[in-house]
């Protein structure tokens, strides 16, 4: 199990990798900051659904509007 799962972890990495690579400098703070925030939120409700939803959001807005012009 271990011997297959590890390739198949690498390819999925490689492959979703590659849809980051032409995103402009407002996805890509758009896109940091949620997955910020879903870790702080997740961190800060004890892992909680809401939580982390609600912390990707929040964090996803403020990753948007960092590059606003």
């Amino acid at each position: 199990m271990k011997r297959t799962l590890i390739p198949i972890t690498l390819l999925l990495a490689a492959i979703l990798s590659t849809g980051c690579a032409d995103m402009n400098k407002r996805q890509r703070n758009t896109a940091a900051g949620a997955a910020i925030g879903g870790v702080a939120g997740a961190v800060l409700t004890g892992g909680s659904t809401v939580g982390t939803l609600g912390g990707a959001a929040i964090g996803g807005v403020i990753g948007h509007e960092t590059t606003r012009r």
